[in-house]
């Protein structure tokens, strides 16, 4: 099942998001996020956090649609993107998709980032979508297919240390058991090269940024 996971970050309601939103797709937005919801026509199933974004004539009219309202009192230890995941992943999600997640706070937007490596989200399939560009983060010891067109850039940044053991395909500048080191830029800015890139690492964490042409 996917969600797709409104944030209260930056986000242009264009057409793109509409289309990328499906009919059966669980629409969770977190607090503000419902803002883009609305502003998109898309009536969210979910909303929650601690509703300090939100009017209560914006509340009102989510109540009034069938809205799902989950209040979180203000002073909480998660975010309430945090909240959002949790409850897709309580939900049965095993793909999600956030938009609105990086704005003009840098530690919000780096702690949205980070987050894609916690835990509870081992078993999904997370995208980080803003623009052009797409966010993921690539776990060890699985053969990752990323879908784009050739001449769009992919970077790679590893997240824990140094990713040893790493293979690319379909790629400008190919890897074959090689090591991307922690902190240093040498898998930034490669280039498809085919419709498809595949990446296979036996240790490490890998941030990955696909940006459309």
């Amino acid at each position: 099942m996917r969600s797709v996971i409104f944030a209260n970050g930056v986000f242009n309601p264009s057409g793109d998001a509409l289309k990328t939103v499906h009919p059966d797709d669980l629409i969770i937005a977190a607090d503000g996020g419902a803002v883009h919801c609305l502003a998109l026509g898309i009536t969210p199933d979910v909303v929650v956090g601690d509703f300090d974004s939100l009017s209560p004539d914006q509340l009102n009219r989510l109540k009034a649609s069938g809205t799902d309202i989950i209040r979180h009192p203000v002073r909480k230890d998660d975010t309430d993107l945090e909240l959002a995941l949790k409850t897709a992943v309580d939900r049965g999600a095993d793909e999600i998709l956030i938009f609105g997640a990086l704005g003009n706070r840098w530690d919000m937007t780096t702690a949205n980032i980070f987050m894609l490596a916690a835990p509870i989200l081992s078993q999904c399939r997370v995208r980080i979508i803003h623009g052009f560009q797409e966010i993921m983060l690539l776990r060890e010891m699985t053969a990752h297919r990323i879908c784009g067109r050739r001449g769009d850039t992919l970077s790679l940044i590893p997240l824990s240390g140094d990713v040893r053991g790493i293979t690319l395909g379909g790629l400008e500048y190919p890897l074959y058991d090689d090591r991307l080191q922690f902190a240093a830029t040498r898998g930034i800015s490669n280039v498809l090269v085919a419709d498809a890139a595949t990446i296979y690492f036996k240790q490490g964490l890998l941030l990955c940024i696909l940006t459309r042409q």
